[in-house]
């Protein structure tokens, strides 16, 4: 089998951190959701893995190189334009050739992996195979009606009467048809390929199409709710290590990764939290939930539940900072010059909350 991973799109949902960056690299618990899904394809047993890019190409590119720190081979494939996800499977045909595969979104974090699927659909005869799990807003997703054999009847895509609230996991399995499939479909009212119509004359045409109903989590982390969600339930499935400095003052409980180089400095780290490389917590609290990435400065301040990415400063806060996704370099910090005034520099989508 090959793996597929689709790593386009804009990721306009997370702006104003996706205006620079590409979303399938911003860490949770300190590691990019694209490494976790090449991670979870390796430990499938599969090696062959394309990349699916768009205009963050390069960074991409520059993050994952050609895969060998995971004992992977790494294809990338561009594509012109978000055209949907039955575009990119389209274009990928001169990788895939005649090969299954699995095509996982690269911006999805599932909890246990992915090898019992791939395993059960290697043994198998079947031409698809889907995930589903039950959501609470399924006209969000893409959204499967099942009958009383367990058998998929239809698919639709965000439906505004959903027939079920079985939503369509971003992990698909699929053997050479689907590029039928792909050819013979035309864009839906967004003017995209959507994969669920291919899935649909899949099933129309005879094809073995079967479900599987995922009972663990599942996070498409694509708004900020949904990234500071899937970072605390990765956290709490770390298993914790101090590979930094702790002094004497400080207190770090069980729960606490520490990542090499990072120094706790007379303060108090509750857990389940990361602590990323070279990254200092002087006369601070890092409450639960919380995941400080590499080459950060946390001084005099408070923090719980947020995400705060790599070469980022908050320093002598008035108050604590919490449910926050903060940037890449980013300062905050209290001004010491009077007269007291907020003082911003903020870029387009910024959301800022005042005490």
């Amino acid at each position: 089998m090959k793996g597929l991973i689709l790593s386009g799109g804009k990721g306009t949902r997370l702006y104003p951190l996706t205006f620079t960056s590409a979303k399938q690299l911003i860490p949770v618990a300190n590691k990019p959701i694209l490494f976790r899904v090449i991670e979870a394809i390796r430990d499938a047993g599969v090696t062959d893995i394309g990349i699916v890019v768009g205009d963050t190409a390069e960074e991409i590119k520059t993050a994952v190189g050609n895969g060998s720190r995971w004992g992977v081979q790494v294809t990338y494939i561009p594509q012109p334009a978000p055209l949907g996800l039955a575009h990119a499977v389209k274009i990928s045909q001169d990788f895939l050739g005649d090969e299954r595969f699995v095509m996982f979104l690269g911006d999805n974090v599932i909890q246990g992996g992915i090898s019992p699927l791939i395993r059960q659909f290697a043994d198998s005869d079947w031409n698809c195979q889907i995930v589903l799990t039950e959501v609470n807003h399924p006209e969000q997703y893409g959204v499967a009606q099942l009958n009383e054999q367990g058998r998929i009847v239809r698919l639709i895509e965000k439906p505004k009467q959903p027939p079920s609230n079985l939503a369509l996991v971003g992990i698909y399995m699929f053997d050479a048809h689907v590029f039928q499939a792909v050819s013979a479909i035309k864009p839906s009212w967004r003017g995209e390929l959507e994969i669920t119509d291919a899935i649909q004359w899949l099933v129309e045409q005879g094809h073995a199409v079967f479900p599987y109903i995922h009972k663990g989590w599942w996070i498409d982390t694509g708004a900020p709710t949904a990234m500071l969600e899937a970072n605390s339930l990765v956290l709490e499935e770390l298993t914790p290590s101090i590979e930094g400095y702790v002094d004497r003052a400080s207190q770090v409980d069980s729960r606490v990764t520490i990542e090499k180089g990072a120094e706790i400095i007379n303060s108090v780290v509750r857990g389940p939290a990361i602590i990323g490389e070279n990254t200092r917590i002087v006369n601070s609290y890092v409450g639960p939930f919380t995941s400080i990435y590499h080459d950060c400065v946390i001084q005099d301040s408070e923090i719980e539940h947020s995400i705060v990415l790599e070469q980022s400063i908050l320093e002598s806060l008035p108050a604590r900072v919490q449910d926050s996704l903060i940037g890449r370099r980013v300062t905050v910090q209290r001004s010491p010059i009077r007269p007291q005034a907020l003082k911003l520099t903020l870029g387009d989508y910024s959301q800022v909350g005042l005490l």
